[in-house]
């Protein structure tokens, strides 16, 4: 990809005469924007997949936090069911203290027998009291498990509503700037303009018709009419970036002209556009990124005419910043 851009950049130095410095210079730009877009593209997938895996933690977390719930109802009932027996362990001893008391004066066997029933009746409560202290133990090393776990769960309930907040409100800006864009291009729609929204951006795509004639790259008045609707839109959004594409059929460019192939056309279109977008306008430069798709994304696969139509088009595809949500992801 990046060799036929620089043989693309090659031939349009050849045509337009640009001098080598510049030309450096803008083609190292252009590689570094292209590099940038896609490392962009690969972060918000990333961010995506790790929404979807926070979500999947929240939600194996609360399983295990009811299960704790109950397991504490458990234990507070096998506790009290314990003291139950502890008491009537209690009551037990004095009866057989009273009976000791009692058959003293009867024959040494039976008193015997009753001071070892008195005896196990000891040791079992003994063991008992010791069962019941690791129970109440336990139970308070549950009780620690399940407040971290708690406290786990609301900051990471926070951080996943802080998220969405993010996300929600760039959805918005993405629809506010589609509203704008709409309105601004509105006398164009029916012109061969459309304006779409998805994937968290808005795409402007422009067909062939309303920009250029066939097979060249000036744009026609009502094309420039149009472009600089938008631009104005742009200038008053500083914060949007922008990626102008160039695209074309499948059809070969004929030998002798003065276009090599459907790249150097492509990308030819693309920066026409980008000249009219900053004449005489207050839109930072460091925000536009152009690119040449030739032939290799059409909308319409099939071989026919109006498929073929439809993929001759530029789109200006204008993405909002997301520092924020970057700053959230690293703070995580």
């Amino acid at each position: 990809m990046r060799i036929y851009s620089l043989m693309l950049c090659t031939a349009i130095s050849l045509v337009s005469c640009v001098p080598p410095t510049k030309f450096n210079s803008l083609q190292t730009e252009a590689l570094n924007c292209e590099d940038e877009r896609e490392r962009l593209n690969v972060e918000n997938e990333r961010l995506n997949v790790e929404i979807r895996e926070t979500r999947s933690r929240l939600d194996a977390l609360e399983t295990k936090m009811n299960q704790i719930g109950k397991d504490t109802v458990r234990w507070k009932n096998e506790l009290s069911e314990l003291q139950n027996q502890h008491s009537q362990l209690n009551k037990d001893y004095q009866d057989l203290m009273e009976a000791n008391q009692t058959m003293i004066k009867g024959s040494g066997t039976e008193i015997r027998r009753l001071m070892d029933e008195l005896q196990e009746a000891q040791k079992d409560m003994q063991l008992k009291e010791a069962e019941l202290r690791n129970l109440s133990s336990d139970l308070d090393i549950r009780r620690k498990d399940f407040e971290q776990m708690q406290s786990e769960l609301n900051s990471r309930n926070e951080r996943l509503a802080e998220l969405e907040k993010v996300l929600n409100e760039q959805e918005s800006m993405v629809a506010a700037l589609k509203q704008t864009v709409s309105n601004a291009l509105l006398g164009f729609e029916n012109q061969g303009l459309t304006v779409t929204q998805k994937n968290g951006k808005v795409y402007v795509s422009l067909d062939e018709k309303l920009l250029f004639k066939s097979g060249s790259t000036v744009v026609d008045q009502n094309g420039v009419s149009a472009l600089r609707n938008l631009g104005r839109v742009l200038e008053q959004n500083p914060d949007i970036s922008i990626m102008i594409e160039g695209h074309t059929d499948d059809v070969p460019i004929i030998s002798g002209s003065v276009y090599k192939d459907n790249w150097d056309l492509s990308v030819l279109r693309a920066t026409a556009v980008v000249r009219i977008l900053l004449q005489d306008s207050g839109i930072d430069p460091v925000r536009i990124t152009t690119a040449g798709r030739s032939q290799f994304q059409p909308v319409d696969p099939a071989k026919t005419a109006e498929a073929r139509q439809k993929n001759r088009r530029t789109e200006i595809i204008l993405s909002p910043k997301l520092d924020e949500l970057y700053r959230l992801i690293e703070g995580n």
